[in-house]
């Protein structure tokens, strides 16, 4: 299959939505945690493809603001998965040229985890390779308000006119900023909704649904869903006939 694939359109970034790793672990007789840490494989082999087909950016949704309102113990052990995690996969991205960044407040986490995060992100940070972006307690309506919130203070601050306020003043101020939005959303478990991530980014973007529940995703996977995205035409309001007459 992946030789199927042009390499000449190969999305620039691509955004997942890992879902099913509670019902992974049900339809196993464990508890869901089990499934968040067989996840970790599919994460490796997402990376993996994806800097194999040189896609500059991955967005892995690892943990939204909603998702504080689970049962405390799965944000326990969710959370210790995380540190061990950054732990044992930054010597691979470092070997491999990968950078790490995150999107999100993570003032919300533990401070262990904030502290192995900006480990992470330290070490990797003049890699210039694949960038995977972690949003980690992070929704795309938390971030649209605070930069609504910064723009306001430069406002008021005289930084800013009103009437200088436009998209790219937003995009700016977005926890995204400097970052390219995606080309690509994919979402596993059948679900069939961007919940809350990437909102101002996604505006565009193709989204593609697969019944694979995330723990299972693998390289194929991912080249199932690049082969459904070359399908596509791709017009941003325009017409057929005005995008053929552009290429």
């Amino acid at each position: 299959m992946k030789e199927q694939i042009d390499s000449n359109n190969i999305p620039k970034h691509i955004a997942v939505i890992m879902d099913g790793n509670g019902r992974w672990a049900q339809k196993k007789g464990a508890m869901r945690i089990f499934g968040h840490r067989n996840a970790i494989a599919a994460v490796r082999d997402l990376i993996e493809g994806t800097a194999e087909l040189g896609v500059e950016y991955v967005s892995l949704y690892a943990f939204s603001t909603e998702n504080w309102s689970r049962p405390e113990e799965e944000i326990n052990a969710l959370m210790e998965l995380l540190v061990e995690a950054i732990v044992d996969e930054v010597p691979t991205m470092m070997k491999n040229n990968i950078r790490l960044v995150t999107v999100g407040d993570l003032s919300t986490l533990p401070e262990k985890c904030q502290s192995h995060l900006s480990w992470g992100k330290e070490e990797t940070k003049n890699n210039t390779g694949l960038t995977v972006v972690l949003a980690i307690s992070y929704s795309g309506r938390w971030e649209i308000v605070t930069a609504v919130k910064d723009i306001v203070k430069k406002v008021i601050a005289g930084d800013i006119k009103p009437e200088e306020i436009d998209q790219g003043v937003i995009a700016d101020h977005l926890n995204t900023a400097g970052i390219p939005d995606p080309e690509l959303l994919i979402r596993t478990s059948g679900e069939q909704r961007i919940s809350n991530f990437m909102l101002w980014q996604l505006a565009y973007a193709e989204l593609y649904f697969t019944e694979v529940l995330w723990p299972d995703f693998r390289k194929h996977d991912l080249h199932e869903a690049i082969l459904a995205y070359q399908q596509r035409e791709r017009r941003f309001g325009l017409t057929g006939a005005q995008i053929k007459s552009q290429s």
